[in-house]
Parts: structure tokens; sequence; C-alpha cells
């Protein structure tokens, strides 16, 4: 069995193959050619009900491979100077069941979901844009913005963050990194995201906290940091002043606090998600229509998402 770690992963995985194979794993997921099985979440109890322990499943054929994520999520890791997210896909070949590879679940996962916001964006995101917002300022910042910077022509990056120390770290870094890019330190929420174009929420948080106030019409929003019922990073004023997507139906009605809480409060209805990212690559909705309209991208994270990766990095290696 071959084992990838991390490092392996980044250098053979850029993000502009990673928006390519997401694309290719949407198109097939919609057509039922890929499949998975409902992700196995378990909040350890460690008296802080917070730290998260992760299966999740999936079948890309007879003909390819099968396998799952294994993954913890503890968010005060970087207090330990380690990634919040860490785990390993275990890959195993469907012709015959054999396990054929072990890759570092953190770098893909840290790929993937940019790649995905970014496909997402190239959809509903106007194509004009050329302002993102990153709300927190973690690993997924970092790669949400070399993602984005894949489908849209950014000038301008605003930051916020709590962890002052921290959100300034990340400027300095990333600004050595992309010297033609305007970074802007943002001490308040509003701040950063009144005149964007285009805003990741990408933070752990257990409360709304990004409201309709804080959001210019003809925004694009991806919703991207939490993935349990009772957590959520938009207000219900928000989410149903926006046009609604997502990764997958059934994942989001029973995952995604930013879909279930405002439902539960009959703030928007089952009708109010207007299509899936599925959809939106097969051409069957067509996504942003009016220039003026909030849109969001409400993402959970999908195990097919994380096996497709895992197939082409280790094709690749293999080859």
């Amino acid at each position: 069995m071959q084992i990838i770690d991390s490092h392996e992963v980044i250098t053979h995985f850029s993000f502009a193959e990673a928006i390519k194979v997401m694309e290719q794993c949407f198109k097939d997921f919609q057509v039922g050619k890929i499949s998975q099985e409902k992700r196995m979440v378990q909040q350890l109890p460690d008296g802080e009900a917070k730290n998260i322990f992760a299966m999740m499943p999936a079948y890309l054929g007879s003909d390819r491979y099968f396998g799952s994520k294994i993954i913890t999520a503890f968010p005060n890791n970087h207090k330990q100077k380690l990634p919040s997210h860490l785990g390993e896909i275990i890959l195993f070949d469907s012709k015959n069941g054999q396990p054929v590879a072990m890759i570092d679940a953190n770098a893909v996962t840290w790929i993937r979901t940019a790649a995905v916001s970014a496909l997402a964006t190239n959809y509903l995101a106007k194509s004009s844009a050329d302002t993102l917002t990153l709300i927190g300022s973690g690993q997924q910042a970092a790669s949400h913005l070399a993602a984005i910077i894949c489908v849209r022509k950014i000038h301008r990056v605003f930051v916020y963050d709590l962890d002052e120390a921290r959100r300034k770290q990340f400027i300095l870094e990333q600004q050595n990194k992309y010297p033609e890019l305007c970074f802007i330190d943002c001490s308040t929420l509003t701040e950063a995201t009144i005149e964007a174009d285009i805003i990741c929420t990408l933070t752990p948080s257990r409360h709304a906290f990004l409201s309709k106030n804080d959001v210019q019409s003809g925004t694009h929003i991806n919703v991207i940091g939490t993935f349990t019922p009772d957590t959520r990073e938009l207000t219900s004023d928000l989410m149903a002043s926006g046009q609604l997507y997502v990764d997958d139906y059934q994942a989001v009605k029973t995952e995604s606090g930013d879909y279930l809480i405002p439902l539960t409060e009959g703030k928007i209805d089952q009708k109010s998600i207007l299509g899936s990212l599925g959809e939106l690559v097969t051409r069957k909705k067509t996504g942003r229509t009016d220039e003026q309209a909030i849109t969001i991208f409400d993402a959970v994270g999908l195990a097919v998402e994380d096996l497709c990766c895992a197939e082409y990095i280790y094709q690749k290696v293999k080859e």
C-alpha cells in the first residue's frame, strides 16, 4: 500500500487541477456514477463539546476505487501549532478490495474544499467580481485565496479574524506570496464585508455572525466553516434573503445548521434551495441570473470529493 504524505499531495495536486477534478466529480455524482454513505460524526466527550471524529465513505464504481476519509476536527489545535483537521483517506481497489493507498486527509481537505468553493464561485459570483473577503484566517483562508484567484481576477482581499495576531500574520504571509494583491486588515466584520463581491466564511463558529446588513447586493457567499446541525455562520435573515445553492441536498438537509436552523424558525422552507452544484455543472440549473442578487453556496463537504481527489493523486503519484 502506498503512503502519500501531505507534501506529496500538495506537490502533485494544484488548485487548478483540483477544480477540474471537482467539476467531473459533481458531474458523475449528479448522474449517479459515484455514490456515498452518510457521514458518521461523533462529538468527543472531552468537556468542550466541539472536538469531532468523523468517517466519510464513498464508492466510485466497479472499475475504480472506494474507501473512506477518517478525520478529526479540533478547532483549538492552532494553540498547539497543529491544523484543526487531521486524518487519512484509505483507498481500496474496487476490483478486488485491496487497500492501495493511505493519503494525508488534511492536505486533500485543504485543497478540495477550496476547489469546490471556487467551482461554485465560478457559477454564482458576478463575472466582474474582483474583491474577496476571508472571514477566518486559518488553513482554509490560504487555500480559498489560492483557489478563488483561479476563477476570478481578484485585486483586493479583506481579512477578518477575531484573533488579531493570527490575522496579521496571515496577511503578512499572503502579501509576500501574492505581492500583486492588496490585502486589507479589518478590525470589524462590517469593514471586511460591506464592499465584497465574494465572501468566504471559514470559521468554527457555533453561532451566526454574518447578517443581511453586512452584505451588499450582488455578493456571492461561500458558507464553509461549519457542518453540524447546531452550528452556523449566517443569520436567518441573510439565508432568507439570498439565492441558496448547496453541494448536496441530502447532506445539507441533515447536517447544515445554516440551513436547518432558519428552516426550524420558519424563515426559509424546503423550496429555498434553488439548486445543487451537480445541477450547476450539468447545466440543469443556471446559477446567477440577477446581478443584484445575493447568492449563497452552503457546503458541508462530501465523501465523493475526497475519494475523487484521492484517486487522482494516487494515479498521478503511481505514474
